[in-house]
């Protein structure tokens, strides 16, 4: 499973290049020559949207995520594995749980309406860019319970 969320991680790195790219095209456009599209500002609203939801299992996996370092650091290995096993079980996989389920009617329901942007010559297929919250928590979900099956053997050999 590394593997494949290593290439989503790597994806999502280059999702990134591409999005300073038209972003500097998009500047250098509008402010240059007096142009601009719709349609390229909400490819910059979705392309960044996708890089930071697919980040959030990236940055599980480096252990950048948030938390109270100050109490943390002080803890035993064992008790901040303790806490990583517990918030992990209790926080993490239900809350992604509900992002995974809600987010699923969300982006069936935005396919079934065949919601588009509001703006003239905007994106249509709405429901692309919404369908990134319920897979970002795939992954972030599939993460942790990996993160979990380690952390719960380096607790037992300790």
């Amino acid at each position: 499973m590394g593997k494949i969320l290593d290439r989503f991680f790597l994806l999502t790195a280059i999702v990134l290049l591409f999005l300073v790219i038209l972003i500097v095209y998009d500047a250098l456009s509008r402010y240059l020559f007096s142009s601009g599209s719709v349609a390229l500002q909400e490819l910059e609203w979705h392309l960044f949207d996708l890089v930071i939801l697919f980040s959030i299992a990236y940055t599980f996996r480096m252990n950048s995520h948030v938390r109270v370092d100050i109490f943390y650091a002080n803890y035993s290995q064992k008790t901040q594995l303790l806490v990583d096993i517990v918030a992990t079980l209790l926080f993490i996989v239900p809350f992604s749980a509900l992002i995974i389920y809600i987010g699923f009617d969300f982006t069936l329901m935005s396919y079934l309406q065949h919601e588009a942007s509001s703006d003239p010559g905007g994106l249509t297929s709405r429901w692309i860019v919404k369908s990134f919250m319920p897979l970002a928590f795939v992954f972030l979900a599939l993460e942790a319970l990996s993160s979990l099956y380690r952390k719960i053997g380096e607790y037992r050999a300790l």
